[in-house]
């Protein structure tokens, strides 16, 4: 027969499973950029963009801090690298050079650092949280995932003339704005005429190519269960019309707290501290 001791032991045991096993401590930019603090092959110090979109890591040519040891071939590749990110090292990574990035970041990195586990973005404390197993998911709302090779997808309700509409979104860290349209539903859709237009801008994608966006509100969107209102969304136009798929971009990733499974099938979410703040306004 188990003693109230040992039951309190092994409660104290299953805790200590699924408490968090790893902290990567991260700073959200005014642009909405998560900016980590990295040393790459134990030699040079990088503030680096998570990018929620690819799994390897890359480099910008705007760096301000020096890459001496992140030996790159012909081919602008680095194989082989250990990326320290907290306390968490990560060996064998691959960098990319010349891609650009973020506001205030040197590079990038990807959910590669957190291949085969479970983890977190905690927008409310500012850190990535590194699981063996599940954690305790009370209070988050499940919505799947469809995976493709390192970029994750997500559809939610986009409601345009009071009517539902089921997009296909990518997350996507690095965009500073909320929902970004693809090409084909905006012309489907005729987003021109019945998106409320409040600006243009001109955007540089990570190959540092020109392409144009108009801003604008969409009255109502829902992801999973959760609604949101007037959410600020935008879609390409001009000439350089090669955007294939629509962004779910930072400003709504950090209205969230995210848990991703381990196998990127299934993710939990539930609202942040920054769920109803003010939509950022692309500069």
């Amino acid at each position: 027969m188990l003693t109230k001791l040992n039951i309190l032991f092994l409660l104290l045991s299953y805790c200590i499973i699924v408490q968090a096993q790893e902290i990567i401590p991260f700073r959200l930019t005014p642009y909405n950029n998560i900016i980590v603090k990295a040393l790459v092959n134990d030699k040079d110090s990088l503030d680096l963009m998570f990018q929620i979109a690819m799994g390897d890591a890359s480099i910008s040519p705007e760096r301000k801090r020096k890459t001496d040891h992140i030996i790159f071939n012909k081919d602008e590749i680095s194989e082989n690298n250990t990326l320290q990110l907290g306390k968490v090292v990560t060996k064998n990574v691959r960098f990319f050079d010349n891609e650009l990035t973020g506001h205030e970041a040197d590079g990038k990195f990807g959910t590669g650092v957190f291949s085969g586990k479970v983890f977190k973005i905690d927008y409310d404390n500012n850190k990535f949280v590194i699981y063996d197993q599940l954690p305790d998911v009370k209070g988050y709302q499940a919505i799947q995932l469809y995976p493709e090779r390192d970029q994750l997808f997500i559809n939610a309700d986009n409601f345009i003339d009071g009517i539902g509409i089921e997009g296909h979104f990518l997350l996507q860290s690095g965009y500073s704005g909320g929902l970004l349209y693809n090409n084909q539903f905006a012309e489907d859709h005729e987003l021109n005429k019945k998106l409320q237009v409040t600006g243009e801008k001109t955007l540089k994608n990570s190959s540092g190519k020109s392409v144009i966006t108009k801003q604008g509100i969409l009255s109502q969107f829902k992801i999973g269960s959760i609604t949101m209102k007037n959410v600020s969304a935008g879609f390409f136009a001009g000439d350089l019309k090669t955007q294939k798929v629509s962004y779910f971009a930072a400003d709504m990733l950090r209205r969230f707290i995210w848990i991703f499974d381990a196998d990127r099938k299934t993710a939990y979410i539930k609202p942040s501290q920054y769920f109803s703040t003010p939509y950022y306004k692309i500069k």
